[in-house]
């Protein structure tokens, strides 16, 4: 298939008949304003945006490779009025403009500004972007909170992130996946500060060039980048206080000199809370006769620290060749201190046993990562290889200690019992790949690229009943796990622009092998498993513009995707998490696989309306089963889910003073599946709206109004009750527009405490609800330093999906 996709493409563009290259050029007098200065050439015929292009340090700017026609330009910078050229003919010969001087803007600065403010939510062709620097909420918070205030991404008590009310989403960094599960993933956003992300990017249907894993899609954190010559450094601090502190502190600096461009980051956070859970099961015969209930109370008080730090220095050998270097790592210790008292009631409501359980845990996660990379410029019309290479390797340490007291219905004590555990990891991952971009006219672009990924996986669960302080050996959960996984992949990307409509059309194929043991021990028997598999992952955009000033546009895109077990999901073992519950693995996890299509409609730029469908198979999710009175837990795959809905997000100006933007989505969520022999056949419509306020009170004091509501949304076995927040912030620039005080408070009126129902569960019923530290006063401090010119920021990566499914013990 992809030899068939390969000649047809060679065939298309040996078919392509190349006109004359012509050149167009020119320069702009205003040396203030040669970094924001935007050149935009079209053509007259449509008023098509052909291309656009930056100033060079001495104000010129050039256009190459530009085809026979009419074209005008136009020339853009805030603060000045737009320039337009008249119409010219290109006929087989250059043409150079004289010097072009811009004319100062006389509207007020302060509203020129406002209105060239970045939105906090854009939408391109092939992606959602997010600007956390457009909210004030986003003061001395995470990753994962600016995630938790992103349109149609849902963050669960648990960590689990949702993209469009589905799971199985790939989170990257600096597109680079983290290689962590779903829950682990949100702990490691949590050591990232929200002032060090610049966009994060929501793709539902990611280009080619991207792993194909993640049936919901893809989470880009893009994190930010100096981009100026000389000496630039940022400062950030941050300080919240809900019933427990957080603090986000971070330091950036930026240093270039001739061919030398040096970078360094350093972080160090606090992120203290709390989660007050109750659980309700109930327990019946098969005829629906109540036989016993149990109600259980568990405190878990959180306190996370963390310190990251990471430097890279970048070699410009020549104006083709610049070579790359970087070395990166975090220290994160983490304490969680659990305690639960549960009852067991009879089938009459009368308490007959009580237990009293303490869980001390500590954790400490380590990582380092080493990259390489080199970029060389095959031409100036953008054509580019790049090769990066990574070395990561994840160390995980944790120890806890389960303690259980039981009593009976008089608080006589009847039995003590205590379990501790010792849970290393190790995870190495090494990757390698190649992207080359050719551009092949004016309107044609080619992408290809080829990549490969190793995996070795190692968890050891040394697990010891602790008798009067004699340790002895638990061979019913004690166990070693090693998972070798082995991926290889090739793209090919076409896109090619027409009069009114873009095109991109890509195919990925991907190769898995997986090797996996579980060693035995006095009591178990070893056990092993190999699988291996091939997939064609193909991708579809299209862009149609009904018109040359973008008043109407449509876009469509469509994909196939995998979702993979994460790497510990698949070990057989289970353990327990207090005394009736456990959790285990699944080795006969098999990936999910999902189709994915989009239909947006555009107008104006400003309203954005957005018709999807999505259908998975063998859909990976959380399972819940009971046998005797105990709950055990562990991923499984569901046979089917449907989902489709419609989206809105409108940005409007409801005064000089008070800017409006607005999403809200409708969807519903079907499963049809056999869980544990419980029939799965259930789907339910949710809305979701979050409405954000921004009013500019004067030119350097800004406030914010921002609100959420979420009804109730059916997640495979689970049904979660309706959430709602609301936040309202302030910010004063000071010290000349260098410095900024951020002042917030999150969930006003404390209403963003989930919980709801488990379903499906043969001869029970289960129900939970949480109360979480999420009412947060903050206060935050940016300052930035520089000086230099701007620099075009150099685009790194080589890691993909792998870091995206490492679990954490």
């Amino acid at each position: 298939m992809l030899k068939k996709i390969i000649l047809f493409t060679l065939l298309f563009n040996a078919s392509i008949s190349f006109a004359q290259q012509n050149t167009v050029t020119g320069s702009v007098t205003n040396k203030e304003l040669i970094e924001s200065v935007t050149i935009n050439l079209f053509d007259t015929y449509g008023n098509k945006l052909i291309k656009s292009v930056f100033c060079e340090g001495n104000g010129s700017f050039v256009f190459n490779n530009i085809i026979n026609g009419t074209y005008f330009i136009k020339i853009q910078s805030i603060n000045f009025n737009s320039f337009t050229t008249d119409s010219f003919k290109i006929q087989n010969a250059d043409i150079n403009f004289l010097p072009i001087t811009l004319t100062t803007n006389t509207k007020n600065l302060a509203e020129v500004t406002v209105a060239n403010k970045k939105l906090f939510v854009e939408r391109k062709i092939d992606r959602v972007v997010i600007n956390p620097d457009a909210l004030i909420a986003n003061t001395a918070v995470t990753a994962l909170e600016v995630l938790e205030k992103s349109p149609g991404v849902l963050v669960d008590v648990n960590g689990n992130i949702s993209l469009n009310g589905r799971q199985g989403v790939q989170i990257f960094v600096d597109d680079k996946p983290l290689n962590l599960s779903s829950a682990d993933a949100a702990n490691y956003l949590k050591t990232i500060t929200a002032s060090n992300v610049d966009v994060v990017e929501l793709m539902v249907t990611p280009p080619a060039k991207y792993d194909a894993a993640g049936t919901a899609g893809i989470i880009n954190i893009k994190l930010k980048k100096i981009k100026q010559k000389g000496f630039v450094g940022i400062i950030n601090t941050g300080y919240g206080q809900g019933t427990y502190l957080r603090s986000n502190n971070s330091l950036s600096f930026n240093y270039r000199i001739n061919k030398f461009n040096f970078s360094s980051n350093v972080s160090h956070n606090q992120n203290n809370s709390f989660q007050d859970l109750t659980i309700n099961r109930f327990y019946f015969t098969p005829t629906g006769s109540p036989t016993s209930t149990f109600k259980q109370n568990t405190y878990f008080a959180k306190f996370q620290r963390s310190t990251s730090a990471k430097i890279g220095v970048d070699f410009y050998a020549t104006n083709k060749s610049t070579f790359g270097f970087s070395v990166s790592g975090f220290n994160n210790p983490f304490i969680v201190n659990t305690s639960n008292n549960a009852l067991v009631l009879d089938n009459n409501n009368n308490v007959s046993s009580k237990v009293n359980a303490f869980n001390p845990s500590t954790k400490h996660w380590k990582n380092i990562n080493l990259n390489i990379n080199y970029n060389y410029k095959l031409d100036k019309k953008g054509s580019e290889v790049l090769f990066s290479a990574d070395l990561i390797e994840f160390e995980l340490q944790s120890n806890q200690t389960l303690t259980n007291n039981i009593f009976d219905a008089n608080n006589t004590f009847i039995s003590s019992s205590t379990l501790q555990s010792s849970l290393p990891a190790t995870i190495k991952i090494s990757t390698s790949k190649i992207d080359i971009t050719k551009i092949l006219s004016s309107n044609i672009k080619l992408e290809t690229g080829a990549k490969a990924s190793f995996v070795q996986s190692k968890n050891n669960a040394n697990f010891y009943d602790d008798i009067s302080g004699v340790l002895t050996p638990n061979y019913v959960f004690s166990n070693n796990f090693n998972y070798k996984e082995n991926i290889n992949a090739a793209y090919l990307t076409l896109s090619k622009d027409f009069n009114k409509l873009s095109a991109q059309l890509g195919v990925r194929l991907e190769n898995t092998k997986i090797d996996a043991i579980q060693y035995g021990n006095p009591t178990v028997k070893d056990s092993s498993f190999t699988l291996q598999y091939t997939n064609l992952f193909p991708t579809v955009f299209l862009q149609y513009q009904f018109d040359s000033i973008q008043k109407h546009q449509l876009i469509f895109s469509a994909s196939r995707r995998i979702q993979r077990p994460n790497y510990q999901d698949m070990n057989p073992f289970t353990y327990p998490i207090d005394r009736y519950t456990f959790y285990g693995g699944n080795p006969f996890l098999q990936p999910t696989f999902s189709y994915n299509i989009e239909l947006s409609h555009v107008y104006k730029n400003w309203l954005t309306t957005t018709l999807e469908c999505g259908y998975a198979k063998n859909l990976i999710q959380e399972t819940n089963e009971q046998r005797n009175g105990i709950y055990y837990s562990r991923p499984g795959n569901f046979g089917k889910q449907i989902s489709y809905g419609i989206s809105v997000n409108a940005a409007f100006k409801v005064s000089k003073w008070w800017n409006l933007q607005v999403y809200s989505e409708y969807k519903n969520l079907g499963y049809e599946s056999l869980i544990y022999n419980q029939l799965l056949n259930d789907n339910k419509f949710y809305w979701y709206i979050g409405p954000n306020n921004q009013f500019n009170i004067n030119k350097n004091l800004t406030a914010e109004l921002n609100a959420s509501y979420q009804s109730s949304i059916l997640v495979a076995q689970f049904t979660t009750i309706p959430v709602a927040q609301s936040s309202i912030g302030f910010a004063q620039k000071i010290l000349k527009g260098k410095g900024t005080i951020k002042l917030n408070l999150s969930d006003i009126f404390y209403s963003n405490q989930p919980g709801g129902d488990i379903n499906n569960i043969e001869n029970s019923k289960a129900n939970w609800k949480s109360i979480l530290d999420s009412r947060v006063v903050s206060i935050g401090f940016n300052y930035r330093f520089n000086k230099g010119k701007t620099l075009q920021a150099r685009k790194i990566s080589a890691s993909d999906e792998e870091k995206g499914r490492v679990k954490q013990g």
